[in-house]
């Protein structure tokens, strides 16, 4: 999830965090809670992302999420997950390019990843199964282990729900991946989006 201020912007301040992950755990006692930590929320600045991620350390462990996700391809990547490891919150990688794939090799085994989250955005759907099988050979080539969940953006997101079934993968679905469903109609929420995604991902699963 995206924690957001009062003013409805996403947000990373320790605050804004706490409430939005003691208020899920209220409401989904069993599910483990993950949170973005997409540079574009401070804006681009690396260091204001660091300072925020870092400041979780000192929330009581119910308002800490399990685990957040890192993308690779955004600078500081590394130092942040020393920071929520010192928080004692998993590092989700998420992967949106062959090139990221290779700084997972480089990193090696000085960071413990909860999962590999490949991510196809700003593909067309026509080509979002190619470049997925791309990532996902890269992975296999560097004998990457972690478990690996694939999903994408706008209308890719329906043929690669289908994708990951297939795979056996697991997959995800919610608005911030799209707001219509495989025919193009608008949905209503999350709720709708996982009901139309699951018999695709189940069917894949069963061919």
């Amino acid at each position: 999830m995206h924690p957001r201020r009062a003013d409805g912007g996403e947000s990373l301040l320790a605050a804004d965090v706490a409430a939005a992950v003691t208020a899920l755990r209220l409401a989904c006692p069993a599910v483990p809670v993950g949170v973005s930590t997409g540079l574009w929320i401070t804006g681009g600045d690396p260091a204001a992302r660091h300072s925020a991620v870092a400041s979780w350390e000192r929330l009581p462990a119910a308002a800490r999420p399990d685990f957040a996700s890192v993308n690779l391809s955004e600078p500081g990547w590394a130092e942040l997950c020393a920071a929520l490891r010192s928080a004692g919150i998993a590092a989700e990688a998420g992967i949106w390019s062959v090139a990221d794939a290779d700084q997972l090799d480089t990193a090696g085994q000085a960071i413990e990843w909860l999962r590999i989250l490949v991510e196809i955005i700003d593909v067309p759907a026509d080509s979002a199964v190619a470049a997925a099988d791309e990532i996902l050979r890269r992975l296999d080539e560097l004998n990457i282990a972690a478990p690996r969940l694939l999903h994408g953006e706008q209308a890719a997101c329906w043929q690669l729900i289908a994708h990951a079934g297939a795979l056996g993968l697991p997959t995800r679905i919610g608005l911030e991946d799209s707001t219509t469903g495989p025919d193009g109609s608008a949905v209503s929420g999350n709720a709708k989006l996982v009901q139309l995604a699951l018999p695709i991902w189940t069917a894949s699963r069963a061919a």
